[in-house]
């Protein structure tokens, strides 16, 4: 997917891009091939592939779920900033918070922003299942957004918390999406969500399979989850 490709659809989609919206894309580029010298955020560098695996993809949860809002959105796990500093790029009103739990990456997300000059973000260091036991952000979010971080059943106890009565939690999977959601039903209820929707498409140009799974925040989530860092993934709630 070249840039002129990546505007197109996007645009097709109903998500038009400024000419400083594609020179911020374009930074976020050169900045990522350039730290993945010296710390590994991603095995894609080739602009193309960056363009449609990591941008592209990361926007589509927009294609699903209205953005145009002045949301406030966490954003669990993200890495290199996938899905939402492209789209805080695209939705420049929005309000976004990211957890990692690695230094480094909080280093590298934290440059980003100050190049791209981007307002309203803010960067934790933490691990999700601290972060979402604190008081200052449990519950404090209009949506909170994963990117195949992890399996259904783990990453609702690392995200649902974060999210307020009300709110959403959009989680981005690959394949099995189907499979996950069943192993995951009982995570998903029991930590106070229900799910809206699952959106199915597929990645343009390379048809690989992609899911937008949309779950409603429909009560509180009880106070012992999530459970201490490692537990969410070694005993699953299944």
């Amino acid at each position: 997917m070249n840039v002129e490709q990546f505007q197109q659809l996007l645009n097709e989609k109903g998500i038009p891009l400024s000419r400083n919206q594609l020179e911020q894309f374009e930074l976020y580029f050169q900045t990522l091939v350039e730290w993945n010298e010296k710390m590994n955020l991603t095995a894609i560098t080739e602009k193309d592939e960056v363009y449609l695996k990591h941008f592209f993809d990361s926007i589509s949860a927009a294609f699903y779920f209205d953005f145009s809002k002045p949301l406030k959105i966490c954003d669990v796990g993200a890495g290199a900033g996938f899905p939402s500093i492209p789209l805080k790029i695209c939705f420049p009103h929005l309000s976004v918070s990211i957890v990692d739990s690695l230094n480094k990456r909080i280093s590298f997300l934290e440059h980003l922003a100050k190049i791209l000059k981007l307002e309203n973000v803010h960067f934790y260091h933490d691990r999700a299942e601290t972060f979402g036991q604190n008081i200052k952000h449990r519950e404090n979010y209009d949506v909170v957004t994963a990117r195949a971080v992890a399996r259904m059943s783990v990453l609702s106890e690392l995200c649902l918390p974060l999210v307020k009565p009300g709110g959403f939690f959009i989680a981005m999977k690959a394949a099995n999406a189907k499979d996950e959601l069943t192993a995951g039903k009982k995570a998903i209820s029991t930590l106070g969500g229900k799910l809206e929707k699952i959106d199915p498409f597929l990645l343009p140009y390379e048809e690989s399979e992609r899911n937008i799974i949309t779950i409603k925040k429909i009560k509180s989530t009880p106070k012992k989850y999530p459970r201490k860092p490692g537990t969410p993934n070694k005993i699953p709630i299944e």
